[in-house]
């Protein structure tokens, strides 16, 4: 009897060659799409249509997810779970921003929703496995699952799936993890997919391809205020301090030519007084820690401290750190070497080779034991 695989089936290449893969296998496979928002009418915190009220392009996946669903002769059913993506991920969005902290919806998306929402949802077929066409690859030999490392480290997609426990994975599949994107592609030409030459999916759902700034003011009201060097310079009005991160150049509007200082970039955020700081220099001292407190810590597999490498953010390289656990979910990582934009709110992600051991939120940074505030 054929083994049955559930696949989140998001209208993309990624997931709709895996789909194949699956079937090519000799798996027992169905198809879900996931609609996690409501795109046909966008509406605020109060419930009223915002100014985005065009079909967001989740609509044009849904098609799309049929079409190879048709041409692999596969059954696609279409759940909703926008009020668990609201609930789940979207406040914890909006609320990070309220503390003008940095968040990453796309983990929380994962731990939530396709790994956790989906999961219960696919009870009722009875799978012996769930796939998604994510860009990682899972080792179930040993005792615990572990999640490694793409084989395309330009598509990896690991540091986004660093939260999940153990038992999120062991039942867990990613067809593509062993395939570089290229070889995706071609395989989608030749099995003639709707998806085969479609672009890659950027970006949130919920903003798609709308400025974010503009988004973001439909939910959080923006203060707009002094936009000031480190030695009191004032430059401009900023447009709310909730729209910056630290280390971000574009945006800022302040230009720069060959003549002037050049580009400028975010060093600092003073919440009391709401200022933004700027510096014309990417590797201004300030911008710069040499620890970070780690919070809400999920690890895979047995505690240990020492030296490995960590992410701090997506497609940043793996920096050389130091890890000493504080207590059971939190970590104190050092980087004598001094590391750029460490940003509270973004997600920490450890790593020894291409094991992922684990990740968690970026609570404060430091400099010579201080907290560095960035302003």
């Amino acid at each position: 009897m054929k083994q049955k695989v559930i696949i989140g089936l998001s209208g993309g290449v990624d997931s709709s060659v895996a789909a194949y893969l699956l079937l090519k296998d000799g798996y027992d496979v169905e198809a879900v799409f996931m609609r996690n928002w409501d795109s046909a009418t966008n509406k605020d915190l109060k419930g009223n249509p915002t100014v985005f009220d065009e079909v967001c392009e989740q609509e044009k996946d849904y098609q799309d997810a049929l079409k190879v669903a048709q041409t692999l002769g596969i059954i696609l059913h279409k759940v909703d779970f926008i009020a668990d993506y609201w609930d789940r991920v979207f406040t914890y969005f909006l609320g990070e921003y309220q503390k003008n902290r940095t968040p990453n919806p796309d983990v929380l998306c994962n731990n939530e929703i396709k790994f956790k929402a989906f999961v219960d949802y696919t009870k009722q077929f009875n799978p012996d496995f769930i796939a998604m066409g994510h860009y990682a690859q899972i080792d179930l030999s040993g005792p615990y699952p572990r999640l490694l490392r793409a084989l395309d480290q330009n598509k990896d997609q690991t540091y986004f799936l660093s939260q999940l426990r153990e038992d999120q994975l062991r039942n867990v599949m990613f067809p593509i993890g062993h395939l570089e994107k290229s070889e995706v592609r071609k395989i989608a030409i030749e099995q003639n997919l709707a998806t085969a030459t479609k672009k890659d999916s950027t970006g949130i759902c919920f903003i798609g391809e709308r400025h974010f700034n503009e988004f973001l003011s439909n939910y959080l009201p923006a203060q707009p205020g002094d936009m000031r060097r480190l030695d009191g310079t004032w430059m401009k009005k900023h447009h709310g301090l909730m729209n910056y991160t630290i280390g971000q150049r574009k945006g800022l509007g302040i230009g720069g030519s060959k003549d002037e200082l050049g580009a400028w970039y975010v060093v600092g955020k003073d919440l009391k007084t709401n200022t933004l700081y700027v510096e014309p220099d990417f590797d201004h001292p300030h911008l710069y820690s040499d620890e970070a407190l780690i919070t809400d810590v999920i690890w895979r597999g047995p505690k240990i401290d020492g030296k490995m490498t960590a992410k701090f953010r997506y497609r940043q390289k793996d920096h050389d750190v130091f890890v000493k656990w504080v207590d059971n979910t939190t970590i104190l990582v050092s980087y004598p070497q001094k590391i750029r934009a460490i940003t509270p709110g973004q997600v920490c992600a450890f790593y020894q080779g291409d094991v992922c051991l684990g990740s968690g939120f970026i609570q404060e940074a430091y400099l010579d034991k201080k907290v560095r505030q960035y302003c």
